[in-house]
Order: C-alpha cells, then structure tokens, then sequence
C-alpha cells in the first residue's frame, strides 16, 4: 500500500461506535469504536489492528489514543470494552477474568472478518498494560493475527503473583487465591459483589509515583472516565492469580513481535519475560528512555516515540 510514517501530520479520519455479539459467549454485545485511515475506501481491502485496553480501562483511555494514531497511518483499528467492563455486556460488572479477556481478542477478529474491506490475511493486534499480555495470550492461539505489539506489557497472573516489580514469591500470593474463594462464597449470598483495586483508589493508597499516576490517570481530569471505575471483582483473584499471559509462548508465540517499553518501568520486567519467552525469530523491544509505566499511556511525546516504532512495524508484518 506504500504506507509511511508522518509523526507530524493530522490526517483527518473518521472514527464509528459499533456493538456486535461476542462469538465466545452470544449473550454479549461487545461495545467498541472502529477507526478508518484518511482516504477510506470500502471498496478496498485493508489491513487491521486491534487494540486491547489496561487492567480497569476501557476503550476511550489510551487504547482508544492508539487505535487514533494507529488509523492515521492507514489502517483500520478497532479499540474495544472487554466483556463485564465499560460499555459491553456481560455480568457481574467488572469481572477481570483473563480467559474471557482473551477470548475477547478473537471475538473481535471473529467480528472484523465479517466486515468486506478487512483483508483477513493482514490482522495485527496490540494492547497496553494487561492488554498486552491478553493480546500475546490470543495469538498463541490464534493463528489469524499476523503480528503482535505491545506497550508496558503486563501478564496480570505474574504481576498479582510476584508484585508490579517482581519482588514477591509465587507461593505468597497463596491468599489471594483465598480471599478470591472466599469472595465468591459472600457473591454467592446475593449481597453484591466485593470488589477491590486494580489501581489505587486514591492517591495515598499509592506506594510510588509511578502508581501515584495510576491513580492520576483513573480518577483525576487527566484520563479519569464513568465506565472505567477502577477496580475489579475480588472473585477474579481466582483466574489471575493463576493465569500465565505467556503460557506455551515457547512452542507457539511464533509470530512477529514488536515490544516497546518505558526504561523506567517498575513492570518492565515482564516485557522482558515477554521477549526471552516467545518463540518467534522476528523479535524487537523498544526502550523508551525516560518513561514509566504510565508515561506510554498519554505521555505525548512518549506516545508518539512509541507509535513511531509500531506503526512501522505493523506497516511492514501486514504488508
């Protein structure tokens, strides 16, 4: 398609609210915002990327600001609310079960490949926080996603196991496995559904400032928004805590990947484990120097260095 990388250019492009049913569970209407490239035309085929949102997110946060910038660069991309969360379907609200949130990836594709000007040979998908590591967990399994991108990479099960900078031990997240049971014995009374956090609530809940601005980014004018609250049903501890985002990545995480992660990062660590894990030979990480977890959400120079490494690389995996 001759694309190339602009930084600098607002091309003007057209962005559409869509819903449709999620093939993993038809009692779901998956809520997601489909962005089209300048010049769009229907008659064509054109290559695609889904983008998946942070633990607590939803699609108008920072997977909706890649998915815009993405689209710039002429794809078609589509940022979308997981099942239980923001505006999709599905109960109990805000459910973090990993399993679904992967599923969730290919029920999107499920839904682009009905559309007639997505090339189905040409789907890339990326995700931020622990929407990368559903995405890495997708494409182990599908092998309909062509290349994969990821930004502050989070595998949830690891970062609930061994904490955001690995520094605990497997075994002790034990009552988190508990307390997840538990949970679901007080759900089961029909008294609601306890929660907890999967950011700070508030600011002194923060242990660091890189936290201090997940707390920032949720639940200040910064990126603050009514259908992501910020925190989860405490019976998903159940799913996350055992969860490997990268599991069987060694035999089958083959496809092309590009990393890209803040060199500041406390979560650093797991896009590492991304990188030394996956068995694919088309492998890259870009270090963002200078940037946190957080800075690659809505930090714009952090953003637009980091989109300068993916839409490329989308560019030439989807060509």
């Amino acid at each position: 398609m001759g694309l190339s990388y602009h930084p600098f250019i607002n091309r003007r492009q057209t962005m559409t609210k869509i819903s449709f049913t999620n093939t993993n569970n038809p009692s779901i209407s998956l809520s997601a915002v489909i962005n089209f490239p300048n010049g769009f035309d229907e008659a064509k085929k054109w290559p695609a990327i889904v983008v998946s949102h942070p633990g607590g997110g939803v699609k108008e946060q920072t997977a909706g600001t890649y998915a815009q910038k993405l689209a710039e660069q002429g794809f078609v991309t589509i940022a979308f609310d997981r099942s239980c969360q923001g505006e999709s379907g599905g109960e109990p609200r805000q459910l973090e079960n990993p399993s679904v949130s992967t599923e969730d990836v290919s029920a999107v594709i499920d839904h682009l490949t009905t559309l007639p000007y997505i090339d189905q040979n040409r789907i890339g998908a990326m995700g931020i926080c622990a929407g990368a590591g559903y995405t890495a967990n997708a494409a182990i399994q599908d092998r309909r996603i062509k290349a994969i991108g990821t930004v502050s990479a989070v595998n949830i099960g690891s970062m609930f196991r061994n904490g955001w900078d690995n520094s605990v031990r497997s075994i002790d997240a034990l009552p988190l496995i508990e307390a997840g049971s538990n949970a679901r014995t007080a759900d089961a009374a029909g008294n609601g559904y306890a929660t907890m956090p999967l950011a700070p609530l508030t600011e002194k809940d923060a242990p660091n400032e890189e936290l201090r601005q997940a707390w920032e980014y949720y639940h200040t004018p910064r990126a603050e928004c009514a259908t992501a609250p910020g925190f989860a049903t405490l019976r998903s501890l159940n799913q996350i805590v055992t969860y490997d985002a990268y599991h069987m990545a060694e035999t089958y995480l083959t496809q092309p990947i590009q990393i890209v992660v803040g060199s500041d990062a406390g979560s650093k660590w797991m896009s590492d484990d991304l990188y030394d894990r996956a068995a694919s030979t088309d492998k890259s990480v870009h270090i963002v120097k200078g940037a946190n977890h957080m800075d690659l959400y809505d930090g714009k120079a952090f953003v637009t260095e980091a989109v300068s490494v993916l839409a490329p690389f989308f560019q030439t995996k989807l060509a």
